[in-house]
């Protein structure tokens, strides 16, 4: 059975609940964008191309101020630019609804572009990842993941502290599609790239600068300078959508910091949910167009 983390049924958005899973598979139902926006915010939808399906079809749930309810859902999550890009298209349509619909199917199209381009790289190799980037996190089968799927790659999945989203959500959906997949503490990740003789490492992205400076889950900096230092490549995937023309560089893309409560709840603590990788340390990054040099973003715009 498909997996499906939003809905659009009988004129409410359903969201399966991210944070309870892979004990629980629950739905929250949606019917006012502060109730989408909510939801954003607490982390029961994620991953930067379902965020923008979601607010998407959150703005069909809006009948008095759309505009309004646009700049709430763009400010719910400031890193990941596809729910803005996906946000002020919807807002640009004449039917709301429609429109979402679109951007859905047009996600999963490009999901199953990527793959087709990246699984050729990485087929049948042992590769790292980080997060999850998958259907929970897209409108199809996944960026980073997908390509994974497709690839029938061996995965090896780092835990992604603090909210656990490898360990949550990656393994239960290699597991679910019968993915060979093994979890490691994100403190171990430059010890089983050398000692698990990983031969890539590929993650998602919440926004591309212009320059091919990727910003994703907090970690993946880390992932991708241990990967310089042992000569495996590093690879991002991502659509179109998440390319920002705007930001010259990594450093005019903001970066959401969650509450400190999330590592401690009794010392002071600092809890980035994304860092930035340069350019310099990215193999190449996939798209729906295909695999491009980091300078060469711009020719994923579609």
């Amino acid at each position: 059975m498909p997996i499906r983390p939003v809905l659009w049924r009988d004129g409410r958005l359903d969201i399966l609940d991210q944070r309870l899973l892979p004990l629980r598979e629950r739905y929250l139902s949606c019917r006012t964008v502060d109730q989408v926006v909510r939801a954003i915010q607490t982390l029961a939808v994620r991953g930067a191309p379902l965020l923008g399906v979601t607010g998407a079809y959150a703005l069909a749930l809006e009948k008095k101020d759309p505009a309004a309810a646009a700049r709430k859902l763009i400010s719910s999550r400031p890193t990941a630019v596809n729910l803005r890009w996906a946000v002020e298209r919807t807002l640009k349509s004449r039917d709301f609804l429609a429109e979402a619909r679109r951007i859905h199917a047009e996600d999963a199209s490009m999901c199953e572009a990527i793959a087709r381009h990246g699984a050729p790289l990485l087929r049948g190799k042992r590769v790292m990842t980080i997060c999850n980037t998958g259907a929970l996190a897209t409108g199809g089968i996944g960026t980073a993941f997908g390509i994974l799927l497709r690839a029938r790659a061996e995965v090896y999945a780092l835990e992604t502290r603090p909210l656990g989203q490898g360990a949550r959500l990656t393994m239960w959906e290699a597991e679910k599609c019968g993915l060979r997949a093994t979890l490691v503490a994100d403190g171990a990740c430059a010890a089983a790239l050398r000692e698990k003789k990983i031969q890539a490492a590929i993650a998602g992205a919440d926004r591309i600068a212009r320059n091919g400076d990727s910003a994703n889950k907090i970690g993946t900096l880390s992932l991708a300078v241990n990967c310089r230092a042992l000569g495996i490549p590093f690879y991002i995937a991502a659509p179109g959508s998440t390319i920002d023309l705007d930001a010259r560089d990594g450093s005019a893309i903001p970066i959401e910091e969650r509450d400190p409560a999330e590592l401690s709840s009794r010392f002071p603590a600092w809890n980035p949910a994304f860092d930035v990788t340069p350019a310099r340390y990215i193999a190449g990054i996939i798209t729906e167009r295909g695999i491009l040099k980091p300078g060469d973003v711009k020719l994923g715009i579609s």
